[in-house]
């Protein structure tokens, strides 16, 4: 098993000292924040769109550490109902594309967005989960056809022909249009074999949804990235809150739950037989751990993450 480094969680250091840092622990690959949410602390995608050299200099960089880039990441939400926001980040999206394109690197991670209603003139995403009530009823039927589609139909028709070796690798999170296997799918009956998967199973513990069955769902082609990253569900107090919480986010002591490093909400021998569940369907891309601990600082929740990679590797047959 190969793991890599979603980079963001280093961000307060130089690229130079998180590759030496990757390198000493044995981590093969780093995945970098180039827009979007990410505050893309170690690389500018614009100044190496521009400038050859510099993407020359970034991969000479990377080679003489003996780390791989697997991956470009620009999750944001490029369907946001504020223009300014959308505009942003869907121009953070196509450089990413095309920077992955220029500097070899088969996959950019990416989010579906998440739109407002119909007729509002407010600037809040609306997030079409369930239509529990008769005024919900309509959202999805107005948001897929008049926007998720049509935007994803195009950058899907664009990639494929400015960078037809990328994949756009969706993380599937609720909160976004595309969280679960089945809006996945739907989606890619419209958009083609270059919109997959990132699976970051830490999303669907918390849902009562199982990865391996996902992984089953969309097929072995859909599959494009994995995410390290787990999830501590606090059955005490999901017991009196559900999993659904209008103080997100909130310390740890108070939210039914939270991300955790991997291994720290999981047992191993889950972790061991998701690993296996993705090589049996012919995934041979890394793991990229990606700190959302907590409970723990950023070097240590990268730390245990490896750790609890390591142990489910070494029981994966």
């Amino acid at each position: 098993m190969k793991i890599a480094l979603l980079t963001d969680a280093l961000e307060d250091v130089s690229l130079e000292e998180v590759l030496l840092w990757c390198s000493e622990r044995g981590i093969t690959g780093v995945e970098l924040g180039v827009g979007g949410y990410s505050p893309a602390p170690h690389v500018d995608a614009e100044a190496l769109l521009a400038d050859e050299q510099s993407r020359a200099d970034l991969l000479a960089q990377l080679g003489e550490a003996g780390i791989e880039l697997v991956a470009l990441n620009a999750s944001g939400n490029p369907l946001h109902p504020e223009e300014v926001i959308a505009a942003r980040h869907d121009a953070d999206l196509r450089n990413a594309i095309r920077l992955a394109d220029l500097l070899g690197v088969g996959r950019v991670v990416a989010m579906s967005g998440c739109p407002g209603g119909p007729g509002s003139d407010g600037s809040w995403p609306v997030f079409a989960g369930g239509a529990w009530l008769p005024d919900m009823e309509e959202l999805w039927a107005y948001q897929w056809p008049n926007v998720i589609r049509p935007y994803w139909e195009e950058v899907a028709e664009w990639a494929a022909e400015q960078a037809p070796g990328v994949a756009i690798c969706l993380e599937l999170h609720p909160g976004t249009s595309i969280y679960n296997a089945e809006s996945f799918n739907l989606l890619r009956e419209s958009t083609g074999p270059n919109i997959k998967v990132n699976l970051d199973p830490s999303h669907f513990w918390w849902q009562g949804i199982d990865p391996s069955a996902t992984i089953d769902a969309i097929g072995a082609d859909g599959i494009g990235f994995v995410h390290g990253k787990d999830t501590i569900l606090h059955h005490d107090r999901i017991a009196i809150h559900g999993v659904f919480d209008f103080r997100w986010p909130s310390d740890a002591d108070t939210m039914p739950w939270h991300f955790c490093a991997v291994g720290s909400g999981r047992p191993t021998q889950e972790w061991t037989s998701l690993l296996e569940h993705l090589g049996s369907v012919g995934y041979e891309g890394p793991v990229s751990i990606e700190h959302e601990d907590p409970n723990l600082s950023p070097v240590d929740g990268v730390e245990a993450s490896l750790a609890g990679l390591r142990a489910a590797g070494a029981g994966a047959g």
